[in-house]
């Protein structure tokens, strides 16, 4: 029997998810890289880290109706393939600046073609199991592609030679791997017969409804904002001295596999309004954390940080998709994810726009900045009174 047929379908889906995000965040690790190998700037490599969501947001927005009126598979089978060639742009790319741009910005759209779809794909793939048993998997493959990816490459590109380019080889090697498990996944999505018109009304009307505006709209940038703060800003407070590429890449990877564990923990909520506001609580404390570490100067804070952050980051990542989940009609499900993680990942620009705003406040300002933005938005997700119950 082949091996594709003894691993679940939705697994097989939620593998190639991974992937997608481990190619998407392994360039985190690699901000110190580019700045000591290649001389760069602190806001040109926060930049490039950026640039990503230039490509994802209108891949997102182009390819979730697409996959909503195809299918899924269909979609996902060049998106896989443009993963790896984003990869081998950044492999090449060396330190030329151009092509790294290049190279984020088509992992971003590989990325933005990816997420919706892949997203729903393991939704209809996870029907028969309780209610929101699919978005916890995407939410929980995606995250774990998001922490593993800037951790291996971290330990490569402080390690071993030719830190610009070893780094990369891992991600190659595994989607290898994952096109051949995933290519011949089953896809049960069966595009309904809707005229436009209809499916673009109950779009807007789920995204006119009272959860979303309240509960997704206002604190789904916080998804990255928060574990983006936490990699990419918190630590520029203290000096790393011992391994910077490795413990940056291993910062990383503790906010985001912390994502991984607590979205089961946040799933005991029930309520996704209950999920948010306890993610928002996490991210406040761990500016909160980042404040202390900026007057104290204790390095060791960057630890309690992270987790907090990468908390904040999962709490309200399958918040948010629960809710989208609960909203969304079944044919338009692909396009209403699309809107959430274009939403998401708004937060991507959370670290060049703190490095533009240190060069005229203070890290401890910019802490409480973030902790006034929460405090101002967290009353808003409680009064998105309307409880929202799953559909089957």
């Amino acid at each position: 029997m082949p091996l594709t047929t003894r691993v679940p379908a939705w697994l097989r889906v939620a593998a190639a998810l991974f992937a997608v995000g481990w190619g998407a965040n392994q360039f985190a690790a690699m901000l110190l890289v580019y700045r000591e190998e290649d001389g760069a700037s602190s806001e040109a490599v926060t930049a490039l880290f950026g640039a990503y969501a230039l490509g994802l947001i209108p891949a997102l927005l182009i390819v979730a109706p697409i996959s909503d009126r195809i299918g899924r598979r269909r979609v996902m089978r060049p998106v896989l393939v443009l993963s790896f060639v984003a990869t081998v742009i950044l492999l090449v790319g060396g330190d030329n600046l151009a092509v790294l741009l290049l190279g984020r910005l088509v992992a971003g759209i590989a990325s933005g073609a990816a997420f919706a779809p892949g997203s729903a794909w393991v939704k209809e793939l996870s029907s028969d199991g309780p209610p929101g048993t699919g978005a916890r998997r995407a939410t929980l493959a995606l995250s774990a592609g998001f922490g593993s990816g800037p951790l291996v490459a971290g330990v490569f590109g402080e390690w071993l030679p030719d830190p610009t380019v070893l780094p990369y080889v891992p991600h190659l090697v595994l989607m290898l791997g994952v096109i051949a498990i995933a290519w011949h996944a089953p896809d049960p999505y069966v595009p309904g017969v809707k005229d436009e018109p209809r499916r673009r009304s109950e779009v807007w009307q789920a995204m006119r409804s009272r959860p979303f505006l309240l509960g997704v709209t206002l604190t789904a940038p916080w998804v990255f904002g928060a574990a983006a703060t936490s990699f990419a800003t918190v630590p520029t407070f203290v000096d790393i001295g011992v391994a910077p590429v490795a413990v940056t890449g291993a910062l990383t990877g503790l906010t985001l596999w912390t994502g991984v564990v607590v979205q089961p923990l946040g799933k005991r909520l029930h309520d996704p309004r209950l999920i948010i506001g306890s993610g928002l609580a996490a991210a406040a404390a761990g500016l909160l954390t980042g404040l202390l570490l900026a007057a104290s100067g204790a390095a060791w804070l960057v630890l309690p940080a992270a987790i907090l952050l990468g908390a904040a980051y999962g709490l309200i990542l399958v918040g948010g998709l629960t809710t989208v989940e609960s909203l969304a009609h079944p044919d338009d499900l692909g396009t209403l994810n699309a809107v959430f993680y274009s939403l998401t990942y708004i937060g991507f620009a959370a670290p060049l726009l703190s490095t533009l705003a240190l060069n005229v406040i203070s890290p401890e300002q910019l802490m409480l900045v973030g902790v006034l933005m929460i405090a101002l938005t967290a009353p808003l997700v409680l009064l998105s009174r309307r409880r929202v119950s799953v559909r089957v």
